[in-house]
């Protein structure tokens, strides 16, 4: 039995004819003829008495509809909804990113998103570790660097800018380094946290190089790099939107432009079918094109 044999039997008992029913349901009279025949032969009962004029539901067929008419329902009610949530955001978007990018360039687009869907409820979780999206029941994330290879589907929204930065006041004390190689003669603030403290990477001549650099101040946190260099205390290397609003300021000015290394992409990435969903669509196509406009 299928579904359309239900809603044949039930369109005869409601419209009182074969001939109304496949009306109704914009199928051939044939076909409601057979659903209905396969649906008697299924349950073994005879489920609408026919004459030339009418069709009226026997005794069992009565009872079999007042039974099953709530169900065949509660289906149709659950596959329109499943079509409107295709083609209309809602319910529950999970979404992972950065914690220093999401608030910056993520919020701003989830907040766009909610004003134009309203129907829609959004939970941000903020990490900057490769989270396990089926694990933790995300339907997207936004990953910064190359990804791995992994059964997830990814999406580039734009790339971002490695720089080194310092203050005026920095340049007017030490001069400003025209090459990679002469950042040996200057104070360099070095992250104790990266894979490989005091290496930063340029592209000379073409190539990826590597550059060794170091400094008389050493922290943990990119804020503290910000600030020290802000205060003159050397030279930093970090991506450029992180501090473009000092730039932006003139608290502090980009050295070794000509040598920037390649950018590191930014990716969203989401399980295989998540996107097929209309609230995870949607939320793509807006973050992909408000990114696009800013250069990161």
């Amino acid at each position: 039995m299928r579904i359309d044999d239900f809603e044949a039997f039930m369109a005869v008992v409601e419209h009182g004819s074969l001939t109304a029913a496949a009306h109704r349901l914009n199928r051939s009279l044939q076909s409601i003829s057979r659903s209905l025949a396969t649906l008697e032969e299924s349950v073994g009962v005879e489920l609408v008495q026919r004459t030339t004029r009418r069709s009226t539901p026997s005794e069992a067929g009565a009872a079999f509809f007042h039974r099953i008419k709530p169900a065949i329902d509660e289906i149709n009610d659950a596959r329109r909804q499943a079509a409107n949530q295709r083609s209309e955001p809602s319910g529950i978007l999970r979404v992972s990113a950065p914690v220093l990018f999401g608030p910056d360039f993520v919020i701003p687009v989830i907040a766009e998103y909610m004003r134009t869907y309203p129907q829609v409820e959004v939970d941000l979780q903020l990490s900057d570790g490769f989270v396990d999206l089926g694990a933790e029941g995300l339907d997207l994330a936004i990953r910064i660097g190359n990804l791995p290879d992994s059964s997830l589907r990814a999406r580039r929204l734009g790339a971002l800018r490695r720089v080194v930065f310092g203050a005026p006041c920095y340049f007017e004390c030490h001069g400003q380094p025209t090459h990679p190689f002469e950042l040996s003669k200057h104070n360099c603030i070095i992250r104790t946290t990266d894979q490989r403290p005091g290496e930063w990477m340029f592209q000379i001549e073409g190539k990826p190089r590597p550059v060794k650099v170091a400094g008389s101040f050493r922290t943990n946190l990119m804020a503290s790099i910000y600030a020290a260099a802000v205060h003159g205390l050397g030279l930093g290397y970090s991506p450029l939107w992180q501090i473009r609003h000092l730039v932006d300021d003139g608290r502090l000015d980009l050295v070794l432009t000509d040598f920037e290394p390649v950018p590191v992409p930014i990716h969203a990435v989401w399980p295989e079918g998540r996107s097929s969903s209309a609230k995870v669509r949607v939320f793509l196509d807006m973050l992909a094109s408000r990114l696009e406009l800013k250069n990161l």
